[in-house]
Protein backbone atom coordinates (compact mmCIF):
# COMPACT_ATOMS: atom_id res chain seq x y z
CA UNK A 1 0.00 0.00 0.00
CA UNK A 2 2.63 2.30 1.10
CA UNK A 3 4.56 1.46 -2.21
CA UNK A 4 1.40 2.42 -4.58
CA UNK A 5 1.02 5.91 -2.42
CA UNK A 6 4.66 6.53 -3.29
CA UNK A 7 4.27 5.61 -7.16
CA UNK A 8 1.10 7.80 -7.12
CA UNK A 9 3.39 10.85 -5.32
CA UNK A 10 6.17 10.48 -8.00
CA UNK A 11 4.24 10.42 -10.86
CA UNK A 12 2.21 13.40 -9.95
CA UNK A 13 4.08 15.68 -8.13
CA UNK A 14 7.00 16.48 -10.07
CA UNK A 15 8.85 20.15 -9.20
CA UNK A 16 9.52 21.88 -12.54
CA UNK A 17 12.26 24.31 -13.45
CA UNK A 18 12.23 26.87 -11.26
CA UNK A 19 11.47 26.44 -8.22
CA UNK A 20 14.73 23.63 -8.55
CA UNK A 21 16.58 26.52 -9.66
CA UNK A 22 15.89 28.54 -6.23
CA UNK A 23 16.51 25.57 -4.48
CA UNK A 24 19.87 25.02 -5.97
CA UNK A 25 20.67 28.90 -5.61
CA UNK A 26 19.77 28.97 -1.54
CA UNK A 27 22.22 25.52 -1.30
CA UNK A 28 25.28 27.05 -3.06
CA UNK A 29 24.82 30.14 -1.22
CA UNK A 30 24.95 28.16 1.90
CA UNK A 31 27.67 26.11 0.55
CA UNK A 32 29.72 28.99 -0.62
CA UNK A 33 29.68 30.85 2.98
CA UNK A 34 30.78 27.37 4.38
CA UNK A 35 33.43 26.87 2.14
CA UNK A 36 34.99 29.83 2.38
CA UNK A 37 34.95 29.87 6.14
CA UNK A 38 37.02 26.66 6.25
CA UNK A 39 39.22 28.06 3.68
CA UNK A 40 39.83 30.80 5.62
CA UNK A 41 40.49 28.51 8.54
CA UNK A 42 42.71 26.46 6.70
CA UNK A 43 44.78 29.83 5.72
CA UNK A 44 43.74 28.95 2.01
CA UNK A 45 42.74 31.95 -0.30
CA UNK A 46 39.53 30.59 -1.68
CA UNK A 47 40.81 31.65 -4.87
CA UNK A 48 43.42 29.29 -4.90
CA UNK A 49 43.18 25.52 -6.02
CA UNK A 50 43.45 24.49 -2.14
CA UNK A 51 40.44 26.88 -1.91
CA UNK A 52 38.50 25.38 -4.95
CA UNK A 53 39.47 21.60 -3.74
CA UNK A 54 37.81 22.33 -0.47
CA UNK A 55 34.83 23.90 -2.05
CA UNK A 56 34.58 20.91 -4.28
CA UNK A 57 34.87 18.58 -1.27
CA UNK A 58 32.07 20.16 0.93
CA UNK A 59 29.58 20.58 -2.50
CA UNK A 60 30.39 16.24 -2.99
CA UNK A 61 29.72 15.61 0.58
CA UNK A 62 26.71 18.13 1.38
CA UNK A 63 24.74 17.19 -1.64
CA UNK A 64 25.74 13.62 -1.41
CA UNK A 65 24.84 13.13 1.91
CA UNK A 66 21.49 15.37 1.81
CA UNK A 67 20.28 13.73 -1.07
CA UNK A 68 20.34 10.33 0.03
CA UNK A 69 18.28 8.47 2.58
CA UNK A 70 20.50 9.62 5.45
CA UNK A 71 19.74 13.03 4.56
CA UNK A 72 16.08 12.71 3.91
CA UNK A 73 16.50 12.80 0.08
CA UNK A 74 16.39 17.03 1.07
CA UNK A 75 18.90 19.68 1.22
CA UNK A 76 18.27 22.79 2.72
CA UNK A 77 16.86 24.23 -0.31
CA UNK A 78 14.98 21.68 -0.86
CA UNK A 79 13.71 21.89 2.97
CA UNK A 80 12.55 25.51 2.31
CA UNK A 81 10.74 24.95 -0.77
CA UNK A 82 9.32 21.66 -0.09
CA UNK A 83 10.80 19.28 -2.41
CA UNK A 84 12.55 15.93 -2.30
CA UNK A 85 14.58 14.06 -4.43
CA UNK A 86 13.67 10.03 -4.87
CA UNK A 87 14.44 7.58 -7.29
CA UNK A 88 11.63 6.59 -10.45
CA UNK A 89 10.50 4.15 -8.21
CA UNK A 90 9.82 6.35 -5.41
CA UNK A 91 12.69 4.56 -3.11
CA UNK A 92 15.34 7.04 -1.69
CA UNK A 93 18.84 7.06 -2.98
CA UNK A 94 21.88 5.18 -1.46
CA UNK A 95 24.81 7.43 -1.26
CA UNK A 96 26.58 5.53 -4.23
CA UNK A 97 23.17 7.18 -6.47
CA UNK A 98 23.29 10.39 -5.08
CA UNK A 99 27.07 10.60 -6.18
CA UNK A 100 26.49 9.53 -9.12
CA UNK A 101 23.79 11.90 -9.28
CA UNK A 102 26.13 14.99 -8.39
CA UNK A 103 28.78 13.57 -11.25
CA UNK A 104 25.62 13.75 -13.51
CA UNK A 105 24.91 17.14 -11.88
CA UNK A 106 28.39 18.39 -13.22
CA UNK A 107 27.82 17.04 -17.07
CA UNK A 108 24.99 18.67 -17.18
CA UNK A 109 26.47 22.02 -15.97
CA UNK A 110 29.59 21.38 -18.06
CA UNK A 111 27.59 21.45 -21.28
CA UNK A 112 26.38 25.12 -20.71
CA UNK A 113 23.75 23.88 -18.00
CA UNK A 114 21.61 22.29 -21.00
CA UNK A 115 21.19 18.97 -19.13
CA UNK A 116 19.97 21.44 -16.28
CA UNK A 117 17.66 23.58 -18.68
CA UNK A 118 16.57 20.01 -19.97
CA UNK A 119 14.46 19.67 -16.88
CA UNK A 120 12.28 22.79 -18.14
CA UNK A 121 11.48 21.05 -21.52
CA UNK A 122 11.31 17.28 -20.75
CA UNK A 123 7.96 15.63 -19.78
CA UNK A 124 8.75 13.91 -16.73
CA UNK A 125 10.30 17.67 -15.21
CA UNK A 126 13.93 15.45 -15.49
CA UNK A 127 17.67 17.28 -16.05
CA UNK A 128 20.13 15.27 -17.40
CA UNK A 129 21.58 13.97 -14.11
CA UNK A 130 18.31 13.20 -13.54
CA UNK A 131 18.02 10.96 -15.75
CA UNK A 132 21.70 9.21 -15.45
CA UNK A 133 20.89 8.69 -11.87
CA UNK A 134 17.01 7.56 -12.74
CA UNK A 135 16.08 10.49 -10.20
CA UNK A 136 12.64 13.01 -10.07
CA UNK A 137 12.54 15.94 -7.72
CA UNK A 138 8.92 15.80 -6.52
CA UNK A 139 7.08 18.37 -4.25
CA UNK A 140 6.51 17.07 -0.87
Amino acid sequence: MAADAAAVAVTTNKAGFWVRFFAIIVDSIGVGIVSNILSSLMGADPTSTRGSGISTLIGVIYFCYFWSAQGGGQTLGMRVLNLKVVKTDGSALTVLQAFIRYIGLIVSIACIFIGVIWAAFDANKQGWHDKIAGTYVIRV
